[in-house]
């Protein structure tokens, strides 16, 4: 059990993702020298002698008006308020600034545990400006370099002093994980807002607003789950600057560590391209998935028949039939439920495990009810079969020769698996082997 949360606030640009990264032991949060990278809250957990807590990356608030600063704001302020410590860091190298003044006169007003930190200092000559920050009113300013690693231990120590005694916080374990997924602007960070009832992610009609893979934990109809809101993918030739490629890798990572993919569609575009070649990347990674075509209620007359609308995808994408189709409205808030419903569904069918016996006798049935045909110089025969894993539910099966397996007669066992199984919107794994 967590024993807290502890919120990093600051400045743009002063280090927090840096330092964020390094407390909680990986690259979570992206990094780089353009103010503003970080917009939403980002969660993570780390641990410091022994203790163990919940840790928040902020937005850098700033008195300038950059585009999309009020949300920001309001998003440090969230989580600001969820906090039971907060650290507050400052660039050394730059001396207090209008935008420190700013993030202190809000810190103030909380309440809250504010362990200040000074980072950026690299080197000896720097040490004697960190006590200019005493004039912040803060209390005791400590130098750091969230680069370098300098003095981390010493934040850490004065975080943990801080920290409520007896407070106990769940952790990701037992919870359901499922990423959205989809290309930028078809209204992921809308439909997560609207699941979660809050303003959890910025929304914006600016591409790239959402960055990060971001998490967020909450309950269903007695489930937990752990929902990751993703950035847009964009075509590999539109990815022009380094924060739309780290952006793209952290999607890519929430793909592989998902139970589940939700892949998302801009009803008012149709299926394209990108679409497919997003529900390609949770496909080949064998992941459950299940497919959301959203803003139902601004597509155009001729398409709103939803039973000749999943014809038309199926048609597009037949590597996805077994995969669920629901039609959605984040702005109407119209079936949310129904999407997290689907996700413990797929889970589940992606969990499920068939007894060997019954395994067998299906695998019988098929042949003699659908002759192997000659492929390679030969016919193949299955002898017998057992699962060995599951998400996704792996199959082993024994054979004469692996290499006489025709990739047809490979489909229609796995229909014949999903006819007899529920394995709705879980990919099978078929692995065959020859019997020595």
């Amino acid at each position: 059990m967590l024993k807290g949360i502890v919120a990093i606030v600051g400045a743009p640009n002063v280090g927090k993702s840096t330092l964020f990264n390094r407390m909680i032991g990986k690259r979570q949060a992206i990094t780089d020298n353009t103010p503003g990278l970080t917009r939403d809250r980002i969660y993570g957990e780390a641990e410091w002698l022994t203790v163990p807590f919940r840790l928040i990356d902020t937005g850098g608030i700033e008195v300038t008006k950059r585009p999309l600063q009020e949300q920001i704001r309001m998003q440090a302020t969230i989580a600001i308020k969820e906090a039971d410590v907060i650290i507050y860091l400052v660039d050394g190298r730059k001396g207090i600034n209008a935008d420190d003044l700013l993030v202190s006169s809000i810190l103030f007003k909380s309440g809250k545990p504010i362990i200040l930190g000074v980072n950026k200092i690299d080197d000896g000559q720097l040490l004697g400006d960190v006590n200019d920050y005493y004039r912040l009113g803060i209390g005791n300013p400590i130098a750091i370099s969230t680069l370098h690693g300098i003095g981390i231990g010493d934040l850490l120590d004065a975080v943990i002093k801080q920290l409520p005694k007896n407070k106990s916080i769940p952790s990701y374990q037992g919870h359901t994980q499922f990423a959205v997924v989809g290309r930028p602007n078809v209204g992921k960070s809308s439909l997560v807002n609207a699941i979660l009832q809050e303003e959890r992610v910025i929304v914006s009609p600016i591409e790239g607003t959402t960055r990060d893979a971001i998490d967020t934990t909450f309950q269903f109809e007695g489930t937990d789950y752990v929902m990751i809101d993703t950035a847009g993918l964009k075509k590999r030739g539109a990815i022009f600057e380094s924060i739309d490629k780290y952006a793209a890798i952290r999607s890519l990572k929430a793909i592989e560590r998902a139970q589940v993919v939700v892949v998302v569609i801009n009803a008012e575009d149709g299926l394209l391209e990108q679409d497919k070649h997003i529900a390609g990347f949770a496909f080949q990674a064998f992941k459950g998935m299940v497919l959301v075509v959203n803003k139902w209620d601004l597509a155009k007359k001729g398409d709103r028949d939803m039973n000749q609308y999943t014809k038309k995808l199926r048609l597009l994408m037949p590597f996805l039939e077994f995969v669920p189709v629901l039609y959605t409205s984040a702005l109407k808030k119209t079936r949310l439920d129904e999407i997290i419903r689907t996700v413990k569904q797929v889970y589940e069918a992606s969990q499920r495990r068939i007894p060997t016996a019954r395994l067998n006798e299906l695998l019988v049935d098929a042949q003699l009810m659908n002759q192997t045909p000659e492929f390679n110089g030969g016919r193949l025969r299955i002898y017998y079969g057992e699962q060995v894993s599951q998400n996704p539910p792996t199959f082993v099966l024994f054979c004469n020769k692996p290499t006489y397996m025709h990739f047809s007669y490979e489909r229609f066992l796995e229909n014949r698996l999903r006819e007899s199984f529920d394995f709705t919107g879980t990919p099978i794994k078929i692995i065959m082997r020859e019997r020595k």
